[in-house]
């Protein structure tokens, strides 16, 4: 069995730390997290993440009793997630972060929260992913969205557990623009010889001028594009239905997603 990567040290010459989570305490850090993903298109209450915080370190999960989170939009997609804003428009209206289907209406208007969102800098988690062929791993950012416009994805790691093999995986990352007009798709899934349900390194380096994208320490893309305004931060588990992910396997439970650190850096 591959051993895990091992932690980077939090000092890293030439920038300085702007959000650094270890998850050192028993309970999430709420000045830092809002667990619930996009509630705006369905509810805090249906949207709330199922968790755990245990060894210093964050286990995001999926359990068998968990429903759909929302239903109206997304099908029977489950979701336990973490984010460090929200965003919304009034009650029926199209307004909100990451309209992904379009479809998608505020159904529970949300005060605006901007618990962390930043413009530039490394970002960097040390995550076990994991192999079930029902779900899907992934940390991203995203726009904060309240202008239409400033809605692009930067994603350093997302994991499809369909595409886990015994001695490879495909690693997606890469930049979605959704509703910016100034960015074009660059996203991959590329192939690596690398247990991903060991824990492992995954990072970007994002300046004015583009987004470097790292692996383990180790430069795997240069992408030259660059949104021109803060993100958020998203961190989530799904569950996708049988029909979309093309599994025949029962879903497992718990599945769980295991975080052991978060960080975020500014050059100085």
């Amino acid at each position: 069995m591959e051993e895990s990567f091992p932690r980077n040290h939090l000092d890293k010459p030439g920038y300085i730390v702007t959000f650094h989570d270890d998850f050192n305490d028993v309970e999430l850090d709420r000045a830092k997290w809002l667990p619930y993903y996009l509630p705006q298109w369905s509810s805090r209450k249906n949207s709330c993440a199922s968790y755990r915080i245990q060894d210093s370190e964050l286990i995001l999960q999926i359990k068998a009793d968990q429903q759909p989170w929302c239903p109206e939009f997304n099908g029977g997609v489950k979701v336990s997630n973490l984010q460090t804003g929200v965003f919304s428009g009034p009650l029926g209206s199209k307004q909100g972060q990451h309209n992904f289907s379009g479809e998608c209406r505020v159904r529970e208007e949300q005060a605006t929260e901007q618990l962390f969102i930043q413009q530039y800098g490394y970002f960097e988690i040390r995550a076990k992913g994991l192999s079930n062929p029902n779900n899907v791993c992934a940390l991203w950012m995203i726009g904060f969205e309240d202008q239409p416009d400033r809605s692009a994805e930067i994603c350093p790691f997302e994991l499809k557990g369909w595409n886990v093999a015994e001695d490879r995986c495909l690693i997606g990352f890469g930049i979605h623009p959704f509703g910016d007009p100034t960015i074009q798709d660059e996203f991959f899934e590329k192939p690596f010889s690398i247990d991903p349900t060991q824990f492992h390194l995954y990072a970007v380096d994002w300046t004015e001028n583009g987004v470097e994208f790292y692996l383990d320490n180790q430069l795997i893309h240069s992408s030259k594009q660059s949104p021109q305004y803060p993100m958020q931060l998203m961190l989530n588990l799904y569950e996708i239905p049988p029909q979309e992910s093309g599994s025949t396997a029962k879903p497992e439970y718990p599945t769980e997603f295991v975080i052991d650190y978060i960080r975020c850096y500014q050059r100085v």
